[in-house]
């Protein structure tokens, strides 16, 4: 419990001096008889306790006023994160058809590249609440899946709607993907600006040359990561055989790393290989400590007021006494 004007309480310790003050002034009362016979018959009372008692209900009435002006309350402190940090990410997302091999493995059960990939995305993009982050799809051309934003609840959905078949999964437009992530970027006055660009293949398909878009990022200060997704030689890609049955073909690997390697350097990012689900983890989690964020801390006071209670028992103090004192407790003036 905290107090708006805690100085106030003060006024309490003049509680006891204002008792003592008030018990000196005057003469005590008296009654004046003319015989002493007259007071035989009084002996045997004592004193009522009346006075004592109304007098303590005005002394706690007092002090719960006192209480209520120095405005208790009950205060829960919040702190949030509000605050965009200034960096800016757009993720370009492979959806070519060979994304759907499936070399990861979780506790035991084996998982395509797609959705590992969206895996490890979810997680990076709780981690950086105070980044804007967009995201853009790309197979045999690239697509905004999402456009830069805050709003990560949105982005997430966006991601969760992206799979094999959504698009034209026959190629891969790498340099169209990497173009339309940079050109997100391109008006955004940002403290960093960073494109992670995840893909299994080479660039086969779109009208931009992977390097020439890298150029162009270098030029706009954008910094490139490239993750290379996929296990090295063969990869098992799940299909169906004569009496469909869903069985496995070993395919060979085909990702053209000498290329997504100079456009990490181009653009001064870097170059990793997601091998295996540990790893693809691993990489996600180094770029987001050589990404750091700065959020500015907003810390919030809620309180709930209490001295509307305390006035409460106050007015039912005061009338308690003044009711007593009118009536059973009644005095002698």
């Amino acid at each position: 419990m905290t107090f708006g004007h805690p100085y106030l309480l003060l006024l309490l310790l003049l509680l006891p001096l204002a008792a003592w003050l008030k018990g000196r002034r005057g003469r005590p009362a008296a009654f004046i008889y003319s015989s002493v016979q007259l007071l035989r018959g009084m002996q045997s009372i004592t004193k009522s306790s009346a006075g004592n008692l109304l007098l303590t209900l005005r002394w706690l009435t007092l002090a719960l006023f006192i209480v209520a002006l120095a405005q208790p309350r009950l205060t829960k402190f919040d702190t949030t994160k509000v605050t965009a940090s200034g960096v800016d990410i757009v993720v370009a997302f492979d959806l070519s058809g060979s994304m759907a091999a499936e070399d990861f493995e979780i506790r035991g059960q084996r998982l395509n590249r797609v959705a590992m990939a969206r895996a490890v995305l979810e997680k990076f993009i709780a981690k950086r609440p105070n980044d804007r982050i967009g995201l853009v799809a790309f197979a045999t051309q690239a697509y905004i899946a999402a456009p830069i934003t805050l709003d990560h609840d949105f982005l997430l959905k966006n991601l969760d709607r992206l799979d094999l078949n959504t698009i034209n999964g026959n190629q891969t437009a790498i340099g169209s993907a990497l173009s339309a992530s940079v050109n997100q970027l391109r008006e955004l006055k940002s403290k960093s600006k960073i494109v992670i660009l995840m893909t299994d293949g080479q660039n086969n398909a779109g009208k931009i040359p992977p390097l020439t878009a890298a150029e162009a990022a270098q030029a706009l200060g954008v910094k490139v990561y490239t993750i290379g997704v996929g296990t090295e030689g063969q990869a098992p890609m799940p299909t169906t055989d004569f009496f469909g049955r869903r069985v496995y073909q070993m395919v060979p690997v085909d990702i053209d790393e000498e290329t997504l390697q100079k456009i990490s350097d181009l653009t001064g990012g870097k170059y990793y290989r997601a091998d295996n689900a540990e790893k693809f983890a691993a990489i996600y989690s180094e770029i987001d400590k050589l990404e750091k964020t700065e959020a500015d801390v907003k810390k919030f006071a809620r309180h709930t007021e209490l001295f509307p209670w305390l006035i409460a028992a106050g007015i039912v103090l005061l009338t308690a006494e003044l009711a007593m004192g009118q009536t059973v407790l009644r005095r002698l003036p």
